[in-house]
């Protein structure tokens, strides 16, 4: 009996066979096999060599495809035959030129229709309701890459992903795929949507859209350690954005990336900084009719959880803040008060943040992954942020209603504030007593009176 060994060589054997015969045969004759593909084998058939590749980005063959497959009516047909086919010969357009066209409609076209199928605006978030399952349906993945100081780059495949209410957690596992963390110069993370080419097995065109960029450098000097446990040590790059590091090396466990889902699906299909969105004109808030406030009606919703669970979902409507409370260039909305009880609220578990990676995982505490909607009194997307956070121990006055350790979390960029206190009653009971918002004067102006 043959040996196991053999069967690659002679498969490779064979292969190289056929090829040599292929490469005999004239290239009329290849023509006139490829143009009995359709466009998913063609495409498929474009990454099997070089010979291949240029053969199957035939422009004869694939403004063939288009015409047949894009053009599904007679009257759009005869327009695009009377008028953008015949603007030009197949040939002088550059190679690949339909095959391009070909995709990029397709994806267009799927686009459109899952666009459609966003689905109504939560009243509470402000975001489309079918924010995930479109996502899923675009067959979107996000890949990472990491370039080290001598400017060589390693692209990462997603290790594993975790969608939530409001937003959607990524992970990276380091392994030796990584440098160590002084020698990451940049990453970058980019949304990687897959064309939906239907014959199951075929590889399929897919379309990378640059979501964010960090130069590590500044951000290495500055990073903030949120927590750790007794394997790593997490550190928040900046919001959004932790790196595990190994606590006896030094060397990169994971990385993990926490986004919003604001106009997630257009970021992660169409680039990044995509700033075809327009808002409505609205107008300024301090020409409110009632002089008495500032600023009212806003809404508040916001999401406590980490890589496992939900520990909190609140939603606040009819927030305000009077001209007087404003102070510091800073507005202040009150949604739970530390004088009324009754507006406490009970976590679902323990702040904590369990990790994974390759065959250890582990459990942070006192941290989790806050996600904060705030929308303004039209109910218009105002600010938002999703972030891991910490939770500190804090000294707080004397309560009669609690007994037990106190505890912040609090959040802070040049536009938002917030702070959120605690209180542990026991091991697993923590109560929200505390939850304020702080606008900067000069954000909430900004976005009132955008020159649209």
């Amino acid at each position: 009996m043959a040996s196991s060994k053999a069967v690659p060589s002679r498969l490779r054997a064979v292969a190289t066979s056929t090829q040599k015969n292929f490469d005999k045969l004239p290239l009329e004759i290849l023509d006139k096999i490829l143009s009995y593909l359709d466009a998913y084998a063609l495409f498929s058939m474009s990454h099997t060599n070089k010979l291949f590749y240029q053969l199957a980005s035939n422009n004869v063959l694939w403004k063939k495809l288009y015409i047949g497959d894009i053009c599904n009516n007679e009257k759009q047909k005869a327009k695009i035959v009377n008028v953008q086919l015949l603007s030009k010969k197949p040939r002088d357009h550059a190679a690949g030129y339909w095959k391009e066209l070909h995709v990029k409609t397709v994806a267009h076209r799927e686009m459109k229709k899952w666009k459609r199928l966003l689905g109504p605006i939560n009243s509470h978030t402000g975001l489309p309701s079918q924010t995930e399952q479109v996502l899923r349906n675009l067959r979107v993945t996000w890949e990472l890459t990491v370039t080290d100081m001598s400017g060589r780059e390693s692209t990462l495949e997603l290790s594993w992903s975790r969608f939530s209410e409001t937003s959607l957690t990524l992970c990276w596992c380091g392994g030796d795929r990584l440098p160590n963390y002084e020698e990451i110069f940049s990453l970058q993370l980019h949304g990687v949507r897959r064309i939906a080419f239907s014959c199951p097995g075929l590889k399929k065109p897919s379309k990378r859209s640059l979501v964010a960029t960090l130069d590590m450098q500044p951000l290495t000097k500055c990073a903030q350690v949120i927590g750790q446990d007794q394997f790593v040590l997490l550190k928040l790059l900046q919001p959004g954005t932790i790196i595990g590091l190994w606590r006896d090396g030094g060397s990169v466990a994971f990385i993990i990336f926490t986004l919003h889902f604001y106009r997630l699906v257009e970021r992660s299909t169409r680039g990044s900084h995509d700033c075809s969105y327009v808002e409505p004109i609205i107008q300024p808030p301090f020409d409110d009719i009632d002089p008495e406030y500032g600023l009212h009606g806003y809404k508040l919703h916001i999401v406590l959880h980490n890589t496992v669970c939900k520990l909190m979902s609140e939603s606040f409507s009819q927030l305000f803040c009077h001209r007087a409370h404003i102070s510091d260039g800073w507005i202040q909305l009150t949604a739970i008060s530390r004088t009324d009880s009754s507006q406490h609220i009970q976590l679902s578990g323990k702040p904590v943040l369990p990790w994974r990676c390759e065959a250890l995982q582990g459990t942070v505490e006192n941290c989790c992954i806050m996600s904060l909607t705030l929308l303004d009194e039209f109910g218009n997307q105002f600010s938002r942020v999703t972030t891991p956070i910490s939770m500190e121990p804090e000294e707080a006055a004397v309560s009669y209603d609690y007994d037990g350790e106190h505890y912040l979390i609090q959040y802070e960029d040049s536009n938002i504030q917030a702070k959120m206190q605690l209180e542990k009653m026991t091991a697993k009971k923590y109560f929200v007593v505390s939850l304020v918002v702080y606008v900067s004067v000069l954000f909430v102006n900004k976005h009132f009176s955008r020159d649209y």
